[in-house]
């Protein structure tokens, strides 16, 4: 006779979290276009430098001002130098920004949530500090900053390396509070539950509860805020470089290449239209990346 009561396996095991995550993400159309437009951008930028034989800084004075050719598929500049190889050039140092003034602020972010939301003692003072930083003006801030040490870090590291280190740094510094809020509320929330009060009652230390409880069951809009701070940062850099105070004239970023191109947007307006669309396709396809991971990483969504 057969055992009713002996466990029955039907041979089926609960999928993963991560497979469940890209199940809800693959359901987000926009957030599928949005990966497919920036997994296209960063292989153009980073290949293409290395396929495209025309470099960046090669001047042509008998290429001046051309439209799309065979040879220049986005015509060239007032110095006849192609526009599709300082596009590339342009992106890399962009998207660099992008990336590393995000990872700045997310671990600063990161830590200030974490200390806040964990050590009660803590709480009151960071927290006031975040709106401290959020009530200050950002640009004009930013200003400030290129103003005071861009001349000081270009005699150290250089003109590029010294103005790239400023940039990010500047970007870093300022953009973190968000992360701070979000990361502090879902620490409150978690300081609370089961497993963690087991772990405290067990005498668990509270750096080791830290890293291996709270940290854990914080990443997902950790995950959500670093792809939207990335979009915030190359806006930012945008800005900066379009108001003159960015990378210098031979160092070509997406919003060096719009200033660059303002005077001459009467006569020539493909020249804007070329960086502006890749900083609006860039910056679009990243929010639609955070929106589909913001509903993949919801628990409630993915039930």
């Amino acid at each position: 006779m057969t055992d009713i009561s002996a466990p029955v396996s039907i041979g089926l095991a609960p999928p993963s979290h991560w497979r469940s995550v890209w199940q809800q993400f693959r359901r987000h159309r926009g957030a599928l276009l949005g990966a497919a437009i920036i997994t296209f951008i960063l292989l153009a930028v980073i290949m293409g430098p290395w396929l495209w034989p025309v470099k960046a800084t090669f001047i042509d004075l008998r290429a001046r001002n051309l439209f799309v050719t065979a040879a220049h598929p986005l015509g060239t500049d007032e110095l006849g130098r192609d526009m599709l190889a300082r596009m590339m050039v342009g992106g890399r140092i962009s998207l660099g920004v992008g990336v590393t003034a995000m990872a700045i602020a997310v671990i600063l972010g990161t830590t200030i949530g974490v200390l806040s939301g964990f050590f009660r003692l803590l709480d009151g003072p960071l927290m006031r500090l975040t709106d401290l930083f959020l009530a200050l003006p950002l640009l004009p801030l930013l200003l400030v900053m290129v103003m005071l040490f861009r001349e000081t870090l270009a005699a150290r590291f250089g003109p590029e390396t010294g103005t790239f280190l400023l940039i990010v740094a500047a970007i870093g510094v300022t953009s973190w509070m968000q992360t701070a809020r979000i990361v502090r509320a879902e620490v409150l929330a978690i300081k609370e539950r089961e497993f963690v009060l087991a772990a405290r009652s067990i005498g668990t230390r509270r750096h080791r509860i830290i890293l291996r409880h709270i940290l854990p069951n914080v990443l997902s809009p950790i995950m959500v805020s670093a792809t939207l701070g990335i979009a915030a940062a190359i806006i930012t850099e945008s800005a900066l470089s379009f108001l003159g105070l960015g990378f210098p004239p031979d160092f070509p970023t997406w919003g060096r290449l719009l200033y660059d191109a303002v005077l001459y947007i009467d006569q020539y307006p493909d020249r804007v239209m070329w960086p502006g669309l890749a900083i609006s396709l860039t910056v679009l396809s990243v929010n639609f990346i955070g929106d589909g991971l913001r509903d993949a990483l919801d628990p409630r969504l993915r039930s």
